[in-house]
């Protein structure tokens, strides 16, 4: 992001969960009579923010998608095949899956009643779930996949762009496109194949293993190993260059740009290797098999995101920006929140990554950017200094503030602090051992906090790291002490 221009921010959206099925699953659960040996799972996993995200009674251990997309009609014709392991004895349980229409669903292939209300996909199988039993679920659905326009008036979901779609999620976008228990706390691994028009390119995450084209329309398919949250993947379709490459390591890097924007986007694209072995030096090893940026029209999306192993970008990048969303694929897409309370772990570490970066670049210290912050020096313009004090980063007070200016500038200041009390040394170990810790997991503010002062270097170092906690994180105003 520019510095001391405007507080403009990578991401900022959020939507609210506003139906439910819990109605239903007491029906289910009534009609399916009385040798039933389970119960509906939960029709979403209560976050702070978003409690209709999600479901219970189950984890998703693998989603298959295979779309077929006509941006002429706006039609998409798809089917998920969801595997999933109970963990409890189910009688019903949900997706969250917003607008479309569902053709069938079956279960174990067996077919299954099924019922909407909202973003709510309920679903009674033939026969009760064990807990413990894997199962697999498909879920045949059509029709014009919604743009969804955040409390913020920033957009996801399914954005139409010029030759076709760029499908984003954070953090409630997914259910636009596919169902899925749409939460950061279930992860999974992908396969996303996708046909289009001839002539067109649909780039997804992780690996392309097939392109095929038959009777004018062309399928992509695109394989992830990693567990990834539904709110990272993402599906771009339109009249991309494509560039492949590899990083001294051995990591592919696949970039897909829009032809407007290949000639501004050189500089910045081109040093994605670069960057990648820097924020391995800082912040351990890159915890995913292959890398690279989706580089859309500045029309197209509002904001940047960083999806899965392919960050997305609304028009040419900076290379600060690339820097930030490249950071992120360690903190939020490996390390990945539980809640979406734990944002400032995804934006406070990659705000630092920015400010590591020009303190590594003759640009300004990392001391020098706290300072300017402190000093409501940051921006140009007064209101946005004082934005960043207006919330802890730990407690946002609304959903339509997760995404706010205290949890990225003011989270960034929480991890200086750190570095502030315990030294470099110990600070790189500690960043380092998280990411490794924590690698492909869930992980919340409470499992930082713990982790830092476990980790600190002695008493002395602890007592300094846990004072930082209450002004820094979860009290309201500046802090007395910079």
């Amino acid at each position: 992001m520019p510095h001391k221009i405007t507080a403009v921010h990578p991401r900022s959206t959020v939507l609210r969960g506003t139906s439910a099925a819990a109605l239903t699953a007491l029906v289910l659960t009534a009609c399916s009579g009385s040798g039933v040996s389970g119960t509906p799972g939960a029709d979403g996993v209560r976050d702070p923010y978003f409690p209709k995200l999600g479901n219970g009674g189950y984890d998703v251990a693998h989603y298959d998608l295979t779309l077929g997309y006509d941006p002429d009609a706006r039609h998409l014709t798809a089917t998920a095949e969801v595997t999933a392991r109970a963990t409890q004895d189910l009688s019903a349980f949900n997706l969250d899956l917003k607008g479309l229409e569902v053709k069938g669903v079956t279960v174990e292939g067996k077919g299954a009643n099924f019922h909407r209300d909202g973003q709510e996909l309920t679903i009674r199988p033939a026969d009760d779930l064990d807990k413990g039993e894997t199962f697999r679920t498909v879920v045949r659905y059509s029709g014009s996949p919604e743009t969804i326009t955040d409390p913020d008036d920033s957009e996801e979901g399914w954005l139409r762009t010029e030759e076709g779609a760029l499908a984003l999620g954070e953090p409630t976008g997914s259910m636009a496109w596919f169902p899925s228990n749409n939460h950061p706390s279930d992860k999974a691994s992908y396969d996303i194949r996708v046909t289009v028009p001839k002539g067109l390119k649909a780039i997804s995450n992780g690996e392309l293993t097939r392109e095929s084209t038959k009777n004018g329309r062309t399928t992509f398919a695109w394989h992830s190993a990693e567990p990834m949250a539904s709110y990272l993947a993402t599906v771009a379709i339109g009249a991309f260059e494509v560039k492949k490459s590899t990083t001294k390591s051995g990591i592919p890097v696949l970039t897909a740009v829009e032809p407007s924007e290949v000639k501004a986007s050189a500089k910045a694209l081109n040093r994605i290797p670069e960057i990648m072995e820097w924020q391995e030096l800082n912040f351990g090893p890159y915890p995913f098999s292959s890398a690279g940026a989706i580089v859309a029209r500045e029309e197209d999306a509002g904001y940047a995101l960083e999806t899965q192993t392919r960050p997305t970008y609304p028009g040419a990048p900076s290379t600060e920006l690339v820097v930030h969303e490249m950071a992120h694929q360690w903190f939020g897409n490996s390390v990945t929140p539980k809640s979406w309370r734990d944002m400032w772990l995804n934006e406070g570490f990659a705000t630092y990554a920015e400010w590591l970066w020009d303190e590594d670049n003759d640009g300004d210290s990392v001391q020098e950017t706290f300072d300017d912050i402190y000093a409501d020096d940051y921006y140009e313009d007064k209101e946005d200094n004082e934005a960043i004090w207006e919330f802890p980063p730990a407690k946002p007070p609304s959903a339509g503030q997760i995404s706010d200016s205290p949890v990225y500038e003011r989270g960034g200041m929480v991890i200086h602090k750190i570095r502030q009390a315990v030294g470099d040394d110990t600070f790189y170990d500690i960043v380092q051992g998280w990411t490794k810790t924590y690698r492909h997991r869930n992980a919340d503010t409470e499992d930082f906090t713990r982790y830092v002062e476990k980790h600190a270097g002695g008493e002395a170092a602890r007592k300094k790291v846990h004072a930082i906690w209450g002004p820094w994180l979860y009290e309201d105003g500046k802090p007395d002490h910079p």
